[in-house]
């Protein structure tokens, strides 16, 4: 036969009948690309060619070409959301084009209303005490919004044990959109959840096909209430924010994956990077996509063995500069975290009893993504440990679902696939490398829900096919499912409304919490209700006697209250238990300048600054125990230095303007007052002494 492109068309019909393409498409049962193309495409390449140079167009090919696509047609309308046996249940229909028809589009305005709806509520939420002050309020690198400093800050700090320069540019930019209004940064947290949802809806619908099950698995990461924490919480921006990123990476390596190319592979580790500026939680996203890879883009096939490894083997390479992204991100974050001493040791809490609560976890995740009740925002270790009950039933249900969900691997892919995401996502939080002292959290579980619920949505929608039940029964039963999780979320967000209300609850659902009970202590003192606040701080000391944490907080309530001789107490105890702490040697300094015993304060200050060069507060207690002992020009420079680190300080500021007052320079003070009074405008002391300052330069005049 001949291989030329000319002849009579019968030849070319006979070649035509007689050519077989090597069958490579996973929904024609086979691999995705022949040199790149699809199958048809392959076909259309040959048909293209053979019919090159001709003055006449080919008598087959308008005929074929019509077959062809109702071969596909028919061939994508037979894969169903499975896309392993060919069910597409009628109770959740599916679509089939890449781009939004308008159901979809509906779909999609439904889930923006729906999310924002019962999220709205947190524009009337204050900052919480627990961290935010921390990343925030008291951050002047951040609360001075952007500033080419805060930029370069932000990629070169380690502050609070974390290398995030995304978020802590997102944190700058609501800082300068919306000063310390907590409402508004938590508004944009909102303003990201949605667009998280939408896009988990987008994804879903890309790679399945199945309309329904995606807009059911984004709403259950919409409204489920263990996603209050990531969303109203200001300080897990970085949650919501490399989700964001994350989501569009995987939307990126879907669309390299139907077609290969440079640029969207670009895109992938773009979006991938940006992620992880963000939160280095997304080192596990290359994983995610290999087994994106197994379903449901369906690259590689079980079947065949040989052909698999081989495949396989192409697709880990090809994600070589992912896994490099990655693992250089892991190597920053340890590097960060390690710096700030924020990694438990082994002696603090052993491997084993990592090993125990991380299986242990795994099962507590499960429980609470069917059943979120009692839900806290902070899960503390418990003095008796985990109870072998509680290890037992863990190993077997961990066990007894992967064993189920390899068994199902062939006809329910999904399956393993979900249950593979929901674990692999949440090894780097789960506690084997332990950061702070929790043994779980809500906000860990933002992105690895999104497995479980993949592999419970679709795995009940096969079972709606199976049990050919009602298209209207099971849309009431997802619609009861969701009102129900609506209620629960909406009851959650607004234990977050406000420090108080968000600590009690938590007292009352967990088991004795000294971080806690700092926290609500913290709270309490910050509003002035100082005996409240000193009663939290005993409790957790009663809990936990040598908490350096509580005996500081004890020692700072007391000299507020002006109990001098308990606040040195306090202090000393807490130097003894750390005594490279600044905090503890401020605290005493500023006790004993209190008594009048300024030389004695000095060195504990002096020695605060420099255990602590870079801390703010600390520069201007020692300005301030300078100024008491007459050394103005000294105390001058060290108050400058606090507001060069922090020019939002209002206490600074004010006592920068005293001891320029006492310096004999009212006319310099008075910018100081003014600014103390701009920042804080109920501060007493700045503007009594404003007006002291125009008093005196009037007297000059």
């Amino acid at each position: 036969m001949s291989n030329e492109t000319t002849g009579s068309p019968q030849d070319e019909s006979v070649r035509l009948a007689d050519w077989k393409p090597v069958c490579h498409d996973s929904r024609d049962g086979c691999l995705p690309y022949v040199d790149g193309m699809r199958p048809w495409e392959t076909t259309r390449k040959w048909l293209s060619d053979s019919c090159a140079g001709r003055v006449v167009g080919c008598p087959w090919s308008g005929r074929l070409a019509n077959d062809m696509a109702k071969r596909t047609a028919q061939k994508r309308k037979a894969v169903g959301f499975t896309a392993a046996n060919g069910r597409t249940p009628k109770a959740f229909g599916v679509s089939h084009a890449t781009t939004f028809g308008r159901p979809d589009l509906l779909i999609l305005l439904g889930l923006a209303v729906m999310t924002f709806g019962i999220y709205a509520q947190v524009i009337g939420h204050q900052f919480i005490t627990l961290d935010d002050p921390t990343y925030i309020q008291e951050n002047p690198m951040v609360n001075r919004g952007v500033t080419l400093a805060g930029l370069a800050w932000a990629f070169t700090t380690f502050y609070v044990a974390n290398w995030h320069p995304l978020t802590w540019i997102a944190h700058m930019i609501d800082s300068q959109l919306f000063g310390m209004n907590a409402g508004g940064h938590l508004l944009v947290n909102a303003l990201i959840h949605v667009a998280n949802t939408l896009l988990v809806f987008w994804f879903l619908l890309r790679t399945t096909h199945a309309r329904w099950p995606s807009a059911l698995v984004a709403a259950l990461f919409a409204l489920h209430p263990l996603h209050v924490e990531s969303v109203a919480w200001a300080s897990e921006r970085k949650d919501t924010l490399s989700t964001l990123f994350g989501l569009l990476s995987l939307i990126a390596y879907v669309r390299y994956a139907e077609v290969p190319s440079s640029s969207r592979y670009a895109w992938t580790f773009i979006t991938l990077a940006l992620g992880l500026l963000a939160k280095p939680m997304l080192v596990t996203l290359p994983f995610v996509m290999l087994l994106l890879d197994y379903w449901p883009l369906r690259r590689f096939q079980r079947s065949e063995v040989r052909r698999q490894r081989l495949v396989l083997r192409g697709l880990v390479v090809k994600k070589i500069p992912l896994f490099a992204l990655v693992a250089a991100s892991a190597v920053v974050t340890a590097v960060a975290q390690s710096h700030a001493g924020a990694v438990r040791t082994f002696s603090d809490i052993p491997i084993a009893l990592r090993l125990l609560n991380a299986l242990v976890s795994y099962a507590k995740y499960l429980l609470l993504t069917f059943w979120p009740n009692n839900l806290a925002v902070y899960y503390p270790y418990t003095a008796t440990g985990i109870p072998t009950g509680q290890i037992i039933g863990a190993a077997f249900l961990l066990i007894g679902i992967t064993v189920f969900c390899l068994f199902q691997g062939k006809i329910r892919p999904y399956l393993i696939v979900g249950w593979l995401w929901f674990l692999g996502t949440l090894v780097p939080v789960i506690g084997l490398v332990q950061v702070g002292g929790q043994t779980m959290a809500d906000r860990y579980l933002y992105i690895p829900s999104i497995g479980l619920f993949i592999a419970l949505v679709f795995g009940l929608a096969d079972v709606v096919k199976t049990r050919k039940l009602a298209p209207s029964l099971s849309a009431a039963i997802a619609g009861v499912v969701l009102l129900v999780l609506a209620t629960l979320t909406n009851a959650q967000i607004h234990r977050w409304s406000d420090s108080f209300t968000l600590f009690e609850h938590t007292l009352a659902v967990t088991p004795p919490n000294p971080p806690i009970e700092n926290s609500l202590g913290y709270a309490l003192r910050r509003s002035g209700r100082y005996d409240e606040g000193a009663a939290h701080f005993e409790k957790a000391l009663q809990i936990k006697p040598d908490d350096y944490l509580s005996l500081l907080s004890v020692g700072v309530t007391r000299f507020h209250q002006g109990r001098l001789s308990e606040a040195i107490e306090y202090s000393q105890a807490a130097i003894r238990l750390q005594p490279d702490a600044p905090k503890g040697h401020n605290l005493l300094g500023m006790a004993l300048a209190k008594q009048n015993r300024n030389e004695a304060a000095l060195d504990e200050l002096r020695h605060a600054a420099e255990l602590a060069p870079k801390d703010a507060d600390i520069r201007n207690d020692l300005g301030t125990a300078l100024v008491r002992l007459g050394r103005i020009p000294e105390a001058i420079d060290q108050l400058h230095e606090a507001l060069r680190l922090n020019p939002n300080s209002a206490p600074a500021h004010t006592n920068l303007g005293l001891a320029l007052l006492a310096s004999g320079k009212p006319r310099e003070s008075i910018p100081e007052f003014e600014a103390a009074l701009s920042l804080r405008p109920e501060l007493k002391a700045a503007a009594d002494n404003l007006r002291r300052a125009q008093a005196q330069l009037s007297s000059q005049r």
